[in-house]
């Protein structure tokens, strides 16, 4: 680029730097080419945006198959100038699914932690959310297309409880979901971080995240329209 606009290295790279251009990076994404993507998208960000009165707005899904890793050796605190360091070896001890579901308005997050995310457990935790939550508040779920939502069984639960609605992301749209940046801080955060000897601490170390983010909960602001999505999905296409 520099010898074919006449100029040195050096001044690409201030101009690169000014503007925060990075061209040597590159990121994936996957749009879900689906039916009724439209309309799916706009009754998530609507609930985003304009959520119901006398109701809550529940960002919900699985975080599964966490491992329980022990390192092989002791976690190296961080010091001046050096990081944190742990080994890259470790010993597998376990896992475990953490079911959870973010309050979109509050922030807050009920967490709990099932051996499998079949529509056995699934139903386990729905029957959570419906005996800790005010039961005088209408619930809007909002799910992914995972089958274990869609059982005959599940659906059988939701008739027999009304207050439940199930608003289900367009397929290949995880970004929808807000509860997924919870789950990338708890991995970053506590998961990758630390150490658990067995599946029983891992519990409580998830159990402990919960518990503390509940104390001073930091709701996600969603700030795109779904008019401002589909320019972009527009676009893309």
């Amino acid at each position: 680029m520099a010898e074919a606009h006449g100029v040195s290295p050096s001044t690409v790279r201030r101009i690169w730097r000014a503007r925060r251009l990075q061209p040597h990076r590159l990121e994936h994404y996957k749009l879900g080419r689906v039916k009724h993507f439209e309309e799916k998208l706009r009754d998530i960000v609507g609930l985003y945006l304009n959520p119901p009165e006398h109701a809550l707005v529940l960002s919900v899904d699985e975080n599964t198959q966490i491992q329980a890793l022990d390192r092989t050796q002791s976690i190296l605190p961080i010091r001046a100038g050096i990081p944190e360091r742990q080994t890259h070896d470790y010993r597998r001890n376990g896992t475990t699914d953490l079911f959870a579901a973010l309050d979109v308005a509050e922030g807050t997050v009920i967490g709990e932690c099932q051996k499998r995310h079949r529509a056995k457990e699934f139903l386990v935790f729905l029957r959570t959310l419906d005996r800790t939550t005010p039961e005088e508040l209408d619930l809007h779920l909002i799910l992914d297309n995972l089958a274990t939502h869609k059982t005959a069984k599940v659906k059988r639960w939701v008739l027999r409880h009304p207050r439940f609605h199930f608003r289900f992301i367009p397929t290949s749209s995880s970004w929808l979901n807000q509860v997924e940046r919870w789950f990338s801080d708890l991995t970053r955060q506590r998961i990758r971080r630390g150490t658990f000897p067995n599946e029983w601490e891992l519990i409580e170390a998830l159990n402990q995240y919960v518990a503390t983010f509940n104390q001073a909960p930091r709701p996600f602001q969603w700030r795109a329209t779904a008019d401002q999505i589909m320019d972009k999905v527009s676009w893309n296409r």
